[in-house]
């Protein structure tokens, strides 16, 4: 047996997958290959903020799994919609990596030494909202983009810094282009980001080798903490796209979660946070509900466009 793992296309999405179908095969003791698919948001050039939450990254893959085109899709867990999708179960997220967004220029400059002026690029309407809220005199520049595009466009002084996932960047050893990591305390990120998601037809996520194989490469706390945030995500209604920002962190068996909702050009925004006690048993999911409330009870729906659906 081959385990066909359906993929987006990039360098990153590759070295993603690439991971992940190593360590399946490891598991399963059998071959594995990739499948590489082009979305409709590698295709399409529109802002993000234009192409909104509808699934832009992930409808492709989960096309390709229902048809039987793949057995299992990686995706970003960031780019994955909430709600799920039918005949299709999310049977795992391995281990998270780095979940903090990072600042990348051309001298090692941070966020807070670039000169007025200075010209930041970054497609994430969230991200945009933040730099805008901490650097009003910068000028934010939608981009778009893989990595080393956005990367290039520091490189050749087009612009003179760019925002993006340090995630990324460890997955494909471009760490040296890291000037400031931003704390996840002060400068929350994408509900999922750093995470993986592992997707298999409904029918092959109970039971089987290929369902085994991929819940041995399951974290549990990573599991906990995608729960909460993209409980956020959800409740919200904020679409994958929105200015929204859910965090965690676990210690001692307790989940800590924090979001944040902005105003679209960063001049307001609202914050809140919960805990609950995942080591006695507390539900994460009900952590994010608990945050929900809190942040819609403080007028969050005033600051952003929520309710749209993720």
């Amino acid at each position: 047996m081959t385990i066909r793992v359906g993929t987006r296309g990039s360098a990153l999405a590759l070295a993603q997958a690439g991971a992940v179908a190593d360590a399946l095969a490891a598991q399963a003791g059998t071959d594995v290959e990739l499948v590489p698919l082009v979305s409709e948001g590698d295709v399409r050039t529109e802002s993000l903020s234009l192409l909104g939450g509808r699934g832009v990254f992930a409808g492709t893959l989960r096309t390709a799994l229902a048809e039987g085109r793949c057995d299992l899709v990686v995706h970003s867990l960031k780019d994955l919609p909430t709600a799920p999708a039918e005949g299709l179960t999310l049977v795992a997220v391995p281990a998270r990596e780095d979940a903090r967004d990072v600042v990348c220029t051309r001298g090692g400059a941070g966020l807070a030494d670039l000169p007025a002026g200075a010209r930041i690029g970054t497609g994430s309407p969230r991200r945009i909202a933040q730099v805008r809220a901490a650097r009003p005199d910068l000028e934010v520049v939608d981009l778009r983009g893989n990595v080393d595009t956005r990367l290039g466009q520091v490189e050749s002084g087009r612009l003179d810094a760019v925002i993006l996932a340090a995630a990324g960047l460890g997955r494909l050893g471009r760490t040296a282009a890291i000037s400031e990591t931003l704390p996840l305390e002060e400068w929350p990120t994408a509900p999922g980001q750093g995470a993986l998601a592992l997707e298999v037809r409904t029918g092959d996520a109970v039971g089987t080798e290929l369902a085994a194989a991929a819940r041995a490469l399951a974290d549990l706390d990573a599991e906990s903490a995608i729960a909460a945030e993209r409980e956020v995500l959800r409740g919200l209604g904020a679409g994958c796209t929105a200015p929204v920002a859910a965090s965690t962190s676990i210690r001692s068996g307790v989940l800590t979660l924090w979001a944040a909702v902005y105003r679209p050009d960063g001049s307001e925004s609202l914050r809140g946070s919960v805990e609950s006690r995942i080591d006695a048993g507390e539900s994460p999911v009900d952590a994010g509900r608990r945050l929900v409330e809190q942040l819609l009870a403080a007028g969050a729906a005033s600051l952003a466009p929520l309710g749209a659906g993720a």
